[in-house]
């Protein structure tokens, strides 16, 4: 952060995930700092049911909220704007989720979180960005007890926190919302670019899974309502005559205090995307737990197929590299016969017209997923072999550099998101002097100078990656 300089002066820190702060900076309790919110909604006069997801805090729809019956949210607490939201269960099993929430509007949410109301003479949107560092850095996990390893408002309440001055507190504050905005927005545009970019990706494959890379080729109807004319030579196919397997697997019993750290992989939905397995999140079960799945080990070539959830419909081949590994209930194996490459299938059913099939299936607020009937008889387009090579080669080639363009600019976003974490440890422990940080009158929301990001970014990057930002 050379553009930012520290403090004049600093001082050893009595904190345990710290080293050392501003000299003038005091230390103290959270709950010096905070009240427990005992605010409960008994007279049902709040409806406005809000939730923390991933760090977020979000509106939900009182009326479909798991069927919870009016009387429920009696209990729920009342939250204000400017209280924080910690959800601290689980400590033990998740140490994913983020479990700070800063709460934007007048809301009610469960009581099983910790609600912290601000007393008079702290910032509370600084302290909610100083929560979130201290949640990012996983010093929760390490509190905590019972089945689930929760932390309550007592245990909580005792842990140290920096307090600087208010003005201080607010000056930080206020840097911090005005570069995250930007930061924000910048990573909203590059996603939006992404988008389009899979969208282009997406009308080639289904173009040729559809039509072939003759032009020429006669055409007859398909049968298919919304697929309309295919070359003439192809058939439609139901799914279960060019599979030697299809099923899903299970979740062990014992769920996921079975999983370990290292082992046999074990692919969930979250592991299966259209461009590949992303095994970054990936979890594992010994050799004892996958003798037991055996029906769902995998093999390389198998076509894995997420059956339920938001990512039904994502698949993508199993690769040589993975070695042994098995699925949950949630992803659906299949296995080629000889007659169909694995790749042309995984394409075909990435295609618009199977995926557009996949969500018709699941019209209707009963439907779970796609079931092992509705799999097996799929209407699969099956060309020639030769063909169905040529048209996954068309395919590489013709989307090679829309591929080598997405995974740029993936790179710029983890490279902004790095920054934008960095940036916020820096500023509310001290290590930077924000005090005197002019931030512009504008709205930050109606413009991201990108190249003062990209002017931020220059100390973080390498030469190869400004070599790829280039491109």
């Amino acid at each position: 952060m050379k553009q930012y300089k520290p403090y004049d002066k600093y001082k050893d820190s009595e904190i345990v995930w710290l080293d050392k702060v501003p000299e003038h900076w005091e230390e103290t309790a959270l709950r010096k700092l905070f009240i427990d919110n005992k605010n409960k909604n008994t007279e049902l006069s709040e409806k406005n049911l809000l939730t923390l997801s991933y760090g977020k805090i979000k509106n939900k729809d009182i009326n479909t909220a798991s069927g919870l019956l009016p009387a429920s949210f009696a209990g729920y607490q009342v939250m204000d704007q400017g209280d924080i939201v910690m959800r601290l269960l689980d400590l033990q099993n998740d140490k994913n989720s983020l479990r700070v929430g800063y709460v934007k509007e007048k809301g009610i949410i469960t009581s099983a979180y910790i609600g912290l109301k601000p007393k008079s003479d702290i910032h509370s949107k600084y302290y909610f960005e100083l929560l979130n560092y201290v949640d990012l850095i996983k010093h929760f996990y390490n509190g905590g007890g019972g089945v689930r390893q929760s932390m309550g408002f007592n245990e909580l309440g005792k842990e140290r926190l920096v307090f600087p001055p208010l003005p201080e507190q607010t000056a930080i504050a206020n840097f911090l919302d005005y570069k995250t905005r930007k930061i924000d927005r910048f990573v909203r545009k590059k996603k939006q670019l992404i988008k389009l970019l899979n969208e282009q990706k997406a009308a080639i494959i289904n173009h040729v899974v559809t039509r072939g890379i003759n032009p020429d080729a006669p055409l007859r109807p398909s049968g298919i309502d919304w697929l309309g004319d295919i070359p003439a030579h192809w058939e439609v196919r139901k799914l279960k005559y060019l599979v030697d397997k299809t099923g899903s697997g299970i979740t062990p019993r014992g769920g996921s205090e079975i999983y370990r750290k290292d082992g046999i992989p074990f692919l969930r939905s979250q592991n299966v995307h259209f461009d590949g397995l992303k095994l970054d999140n990936v979890v594992y079960i010994d050799k004892a737990v996958h003798d037991s799945m055996l029906n769902t080990e995998l093999k390389p070539n198998d076509v894995v197929l997420n059956i339920t959830g938001a990512s039904i419909g994502r698949c993508c081949i199993i690769p040589y590299t993975l070695g042994i590994g098995n699925v949950n209930q949630h992803v659906c194996i299949i296995r080629p016969k000889t007659i169909i490459i694995s790749e042309y299938l995984a394409k075909t059913l990435s295609s618009s017209y199977i995926q557009r099939l996949i969500q018709f299936e699941q019209v209707g607020a009963s439907r779970e997923g796609l079931n092992q009937f509705e799999i097996r008889n799929m209407p699969i387009l099956h060309s020639p072999l030769p063909e169905q090579q040529a048209i996954v080669e068309y395919i590489e080639r013709e989307t090679a550099q829309l591929d080598k363009t997405i995974a740029a600019i993936e790179q710029e976003i983890a490279l902004v998101q790095e920054y934008r974490t960095a940036l916020i440890a820096e500023a509310v422990t001290g290590k930077i002097d924000v005090r005197h940080y002019a931030v512009p009158a504008t709205d930050a929301s109606d413009e991201c100078e990108e190249d003062e990001i990209y002017t931020e970014l220059d100390d973080m990057v390498d030469s190869d990656t400004e070599q790829v930002n280039e491109e």
